[in-house]
């Protein structure tokens, strides 16, 4: 099987099955170039009860997007594993229920598209059949795309990572070319190093200057995904010049 990427449909048949038995079990985490999203880092690090820096000092490099000018996040290469995910073990990965959306995606590729006239999100799918993979062919229980899908858990990370690229798509907009050094710092912060966003504004008084609800300020300390949400709409107002939109 040559390499190749085939446009499908989410009532499509999908015979695929990923499983110990596979004589490539655990290759496809290895010789890794892996875009790791805020929300993925957010379930690794909690996965392996890490604050945000410790995760991102031990797991993670940092480089600037060439086409976004935005900090991109990878897995820290290995050549002594060849490369492999830092996670993956003889029987399998040892953060399943946490790993990354394009783990839980593989073999699909997706790419969004927003509607013109309606201003929803418009899913586009492609199934990724690489030379090294024995998983096609083999029926699962189920049997679409649809199915594989539901199957991986995977609606949650997508719902995360498209307010991502909606943020990607304004900053390109507005600002595109290379972020200052300093601003590309505050966007590092607000979305990957979560913890010192905390303290930042708990301890920092980062958001002195800004009348947000008492029990707003409350649920953003206490709940990472919530903070997450705000940390995106703070690089919006704070780089880009959109108003602060909290969702009280």
């Amino acid at each position: 099987m040559s390499d190749e990427m085939l446009p499908v449909a989410l009532d499509d048949s999908m015979q695929f099955n990923c499983s110990p038995d596979n004589p490539c079990f655990n290759q496809c985490c290895r010789d890794l170039n892996q875009a790791l999203t805020p929300y993925d880092i957010l379930r690794m690090k909690n996965a392996v009860s890490l604050s945000s820096k410790q995760f991102l000092r031990e797991y993670t490099s940092r480089h600037t997007g060439p086409g976004s000018g935005l900090p991109v996040l990878t897995f820290k290469a290995n050549p002594a594993t060849g490369h492999a995910c830092p996670f993956v073990t003889d029987s399998g990965c040892s953060i399943y229920n946490d790993r990354p959306a394009s783990c839980r995606m593989y073999p699909l590729a997706r790419a969004i598209a927003r509607d013109r006239v309606s201003g929803k999100i418009v899913e586009y799918f492609a199934l990724i059949e690489e030379a090294h993979c024995k998983g096609f062919g083999v029926q699962k229980s189920g049997g679409t795309v649809a199915q594989w899908l539901n199957g991986q858990d995977v609606a949650c990370h997508n719902t995360e990572n498209d307010k991502i690229l909606e943020l990607i798509s304004l900053k390109n907009q507005i600002r595109p070319g290379n972020l200052e050094a300093a601003e590309e710092d505050l966007f590092y912060m607000a979305l990957y190093d979560l913890d010192d966003f905390k303290i930042q504004i708990t301890e920092r008084d980062l958001l002195g200057s800004m009348d947000l609800p008492g029990e707003y300020m409350k649920k953003i300390v206490a709940d990472d995904l919530s903070l997450l949400n705000f940390g995106i709409a703070w690089v919006k107002y704070q780089l880009f010049g959109k108003d602060l939109e909290i969702g009280v």
